[in-house]
């Protein structure tokens, strides 16, 4: 199967799902290129192809490998390194050969340049094929990316190539044995050297492909204050030119109940020589980039988990028979499909979108740190891409990797029996789905993470924050004769809106006369009350966001009308269960 060719709504999301007219100017701003392009539509028609040759790639031999990989394991820890297993070997030996490693690289740095888009639709197919594999392909790109902008020239050109060839991989360093979502409590230490270097002393742990060879590490330099304040961020190499011993040792790596072929160790620093990255003490500010575009990542890596193991339940429904007739002509397993297949449609084009807004916020971010300047309109564009790309990043994780676990589980149920049995992939879909649904925040960080940014809008001007509520009724919008769809979906923002509100009042109880003054929604006791409720607050906030995005794909094409009606039959009774729950508890 190909993952791209053969699936028609992934060829529409990416025509008209990604903002080719903003993101193409960004990456060629004027024709003919150096690269030889003409026009726009040659870019491309060009993205497209690389697509529809990973698609093939995916869907085919690493589809093919993803039960001998998650059997065999990804390798062994012998003497301080990782050493892949003949399935890992091979995965990586094919992402070269295809040039996949490069794909968001300079040229210059031995990539082929193109969007972040591209790169994130290849680990949505890959991790279809098989999360593991598309996990260990991550800490390639990402890797190479990160030292692409905030390590310097030097670099860059001497460790970025050796990465698009394949020959270096790395990992993200954050986790301590007592030190998990509260980065600011890191213990391994930093100090400085004569010759401008750090010595870091102290260990990692549940690190995904630490033997890589790279690693960005965060620590705390002696004497900087504590917290996330004092924290630094370093690139450390395991291997070092006139250096017989291991710079850092991986100490073992971690039995789990899924992702087998995926590395995921522990990583002792001893006087390990490392660099630092940026300035002192802004280690947490580096690193929330790369998770910021970890965590899309990951939401794209729980929408492959959806597609491959609903797309194999649907498969096995179809040409099983009980009762006289296949499994997909009996009505609760009809009802059961055509629900599990809207919300991993509607998934889908959520993530699409944000991908989209991320990329160009990405690119003028990085515009902005070399050149230290945007034009007007770039400023202008890359204030909308960051609003969006901050205000989806929690949902599409928190969303996607929740309905993974679960979708995976269905998909276990429709297979019955055989569901449970190793030889059928559902297993190992819904054993690996938990990897995504813990890694780079949980739920309830990402649930608390959309919160905060609620609290913020609200508490910066709490006067327009209501009346955006309170005097945006969709009224006016009705007798405007607006689409039915767009009628349907602000009548039920609308709806969402007022509630949301009724729980930030009944929350946070601003002193009467004092609903317009920030302080009188701060008292912390008011706010733990509300963090009771961020999990639901995001589960709300995912559904009008997703439903938003269906309802503008469907002013794009009136075709896709049938699928935001169906997501919102899907949806509307999960709000009115939110909403009772906000209004009882």
């Amino acid at each position: 199967m190909n993952y791209y060719s053969d699936e028609k709504d992934w060829q529409w999301l990416f025509r008209n799902g990604i903002d080719w007219d903003k993101i193409i100017p960004l990456y060629y701003p004027t024709f003919p290129t150096e690269d030889g392009f003409n026009s726009k539509k040659e870019v491309i028609d060009f993205f497209e192809e690389i697509l529809q040759n990973t698609g093939e790639w995916t869907g085919t031999s690493v589809a093919d490998r993803a039960a001998k990989l998650d059997k065999e394991g990804a390798g062994k820890v012998v003497d301080g390194r990782t050493i892949p297993s003949e399935a890992l070997q091979a995965l990586y030996k094919e992402a070269t050969e295809l040039d996949s490693i490069g794909l968001p690289f300079p040229t210059e740095l031995g990539g082929l340049g193109a969007p972040s888009a591209i790169t994130l639709m290849l680990l949505a197919q890959l991790s279809r094929a098989c999360l593991a594999s598309s996990t260990q392909m991550a800490f390639f790109t990402s890797i190479g990316e990160m030292i692409h902008r905030f390590c310097d020239e030097e670099t860059a050109h001497r460790l970025v190539p050796k990465i698009a060839r394949g020959e270096l991989s790395g990992s993200m360093c954050l986790t301590e044995p007592g030190c998990g979502s509260d980065l600011g409590m890191i213990k391994t230490s930093a100090t400085p050297t004569d010759d401008g270097k750090y010595l870091l002393n102290g260990s990692k742990i549940f690190i995904t492909n630490g033997g890589g060879g790279l690693g960005f590490v965060l620590a705390r330099i002696k004497g900087d204050k504590e917290g996330l304040a004092g924290i630094s961020l370093f690139l450390c190499e395991q291997e070092i030119e006139g250096q017989d011993k291991l710079n850092f040792i991986v100490a073992k790596n971690e039995d789990k109940m899924g992702m087998h072929g995926s590395f995921t160790t522990e990583v002792v620093y001893e006087n390990s020589v490392a660099t630092l990255v940026g300035d002192s003490g802004k280690g947490f500010k580096y690193m929330l980039h790369l998770m910021n575009e970890a965590r899309i990542a990951v939401g794209m890596q729980a929408l492959g988990t959806i597609e491959g193991s609903i797309g194999y339940a649907i498969k096995y429904a179809q040409e099983r028979e009980q009762f006289g007739r296949p499994l997909t002509e009996l009505p609760l397993m009809r009802r059961n499909l055509e629900d599990f297949t809207t919300e991993r449609d509607a998934i889908r084009a959520l993530l699409v979108d944000t991908v989209s807004h991320y990329d160009i916020f990405q690119k003028l971010d990085l515009k902005k740190q070399k050149a230290n300047e945007l034009t007007k309109e770039e400023e202008v564009l890359f204030e909308e891409a960051s609003l969006w790309t901050r205000k989806r990043t929690p949902l599409v994780k928190y969303y996607a990797c929740e309905q993974a676990t679960l979708l995976s589980q269905r998909a276990i149920q429709i297979l019955g029996g055989y569901g449970f049995m190793e030889e059928y992939p559902v297993e190992r879909y819904h054993r690996d789905s938990f990897g995504p649904l813990l890694y780079e925040g949980t739920s309830q960080i990402q649930a608390l993470m959309a919160l905060k940014d609620i609290m913020k809008y609200a508490m910066k001007d709490p006067k327009r924050f209501f009346s955006n509520v309170l005097f945006k009724h969709p009224t006016t919008e009705l007798l405007n004769g607006s689409k039915s769809w767009e009628k349907s979906f602000s009548s039920s923002h609308y709806k969402f809106k007022k509630n949301m509100v009724k729980l930030l009042v009944k929350c946070l109880r601003p002193e009467i006369g004092e609903l317009f003054n920030p302080k009188s929604w701060a008292s912390d006791e008011n706010v733990s009350e509300l963090m009771e409720h961020a999990e639901t607050l995001c589960q709300a906030l995912s559904y009008m966001e997703t439903a938003r995005v269906l309802c503008e794909h469907a002013n794009k094409d009136e075709e896709r009308k049938d699928l935001f009606f169906r997501y919102q039959k899907l949806i509307l009774p999960r709000l009115e269960a939110i909403y009772t729950d906000w209004s009882i508890r």
